[in-house]
C-alpha cells in the first residue's frame, strides 16, 4: 500500500518539505467532480524550482498525494489555521475559489481517518524521523516548508498576493533573526514581499517550529507569476502552464540565496 513518499537524504542541517506539489488522486479520483479541478490548485513545479537544494546538501520530503485528497499541511484535528477566515480542510471539500470538489458525498469521519492513516501520518512520521536524524547530529536545523499559489484569489486574499509570502507565525516559529534575514533577502530582490501576511505558516511550520529545541521552520508560499505565465482565470487546456526556466530565473536566483542563508544560520 503506497504511501505517496519521497524523500531525498542529506546530512545538511536544512530539511525542504513539499506538501502540495502532488498530483496522485489514489483510490479516491472517481469521487471528484473531475480528476483535473481536483489537481488545479497544486503548488505546481515547486518541488522543480527548489531542485538546486539537493547540491547544498538538503534533506527534501514530499509527498505525492494530491491535496485534494489529504491535505498535510492541515491541522489533522480538523481546526482552522486561520479562524474566520476563508480556508480549505484537512480533506478539502471545494477549491480556493469555493467550487465543489465532489460529485456526491463528502468525505465523512471515517473515511477522513483513513485518509489520515495512509497519506498524512507517514509524511509526518518521515519528516519527523528526518528531522530527528539531523537534530541527532546538528545542534540546530532548518525545516523551510515550500508552496506556491496563485497570483488572484479574491476568496482568499485582496488584490494581488506578493511575490514572497514568508510565514513564521509571528515569529513564533524560528529566531526572528532567521525570519529577517530572509526577509532582506526578499526585499532586495524588488519583487514584492510580506513577513507573516496572510499566510503565516502552516501546520508543519507551527507544529514543527521549536527554536527552543533548535528547530526553527519558516514557510515560503510564492506567487506563481514570479516561474510560469500565469492566465487570468485557470482552464483545462491552459493550466497549468509550463515551467519557464528563463522566467524562473530571477525568481531562483533569490530562492537560491535564501536556502543558503538558512544554511548558514543553522550552521551558525
Amino acid at each position: 500500500m503506497s504511501d505517496g513518499l519521497q524523500v531525498h537524504r542529506g546530512d545538511a542541517p536544512l530539511i525542504l518539505a513539499f506538501p502540495h506539489t502532488g498530483l496522485d488522486l489514489a483510490d479516491v479520483e472517481d469521487c471528484f467532480v473531475s480528476p483535473w479541478l481536483a489537481r488545479r490548485d497544486a503548488d505546481w513545479w515547486i518541488d522543480q524550482l527548489y531542485a538546486f537544494a539537493a547540491d547544498l546538501g538538503a534533506t527534501m520530503v514530499r509527498t505525492t498525494i494530491s491535496r485534494s485528497v489529504i491535505d498535510v499541511n492541515r491541522d489533522p484535528s480538523g481546526a482552522s489555521l486561520y479562524p474566520g477566515m476563508a480556508t480549505t480542510e484537512l480533506c478539502p471539500t471545494t477549491t480556493f475559489d469555493g467550487a465543489p470538489l465532489y460529485a456526491g458525498a463528502v468525505p465523512d469521519a471515517a473515511e477522513i481517518a483513513r485518509r489520515r492513516a495512509r497519506w498524512f501520518d507517514p509524511y509526518h512520521a518521515a519528516l519527523s524521523a528526518e528531522i530527528a536524524r539531523l537534530r541527532a547530529a546538528h545542534d540546530t536545523i532548518v525545516v523551510y516548508d515550500a508552496h506556491s499559489i496563485r497570483s488572484h484569489i479574491p476568496r482568499l486574499f485582496d488584490g494581488e498576493l506578493p511575490q514572497f509570502n514568508i510565514g513564521t507565525n509571528g515569529g513564533v516559529t524560528c529566531d526572528p533573526a532567521l525570519g529577517q534575514s530572509v526577509e532582506a533577502l526578499c526585499a532586495a530582490s524588488g519583487l514584492g514581499h510580506v513577513l507573516d501576511g496572510r499566510f503565516r505558516g502552516g501546520w508543519t511550520t507551527r507544529h514543527y517550529g521549536r527554536p527552543e529545541t533548535g528547530v526553527h521552520a519558516i514557510q515560503m508560499e510564492l506567487a506563481i507569476r514570479g516561474y510560469m505565465d500565469e492566465p487570468d482565470v485557470p482552464a483545462p487546456g491552459i493550466w497549468p502552464p509550463a515551467y519557464d526556466s528563463a522566467r524562473a530565473a530571477p525568481l531562483a536566483a533569490t530562492l537560491s540565496d535564501i536556502v543558503k542563508a538558512c544554511l548558514a544560520f543553522a550552521q551558525a
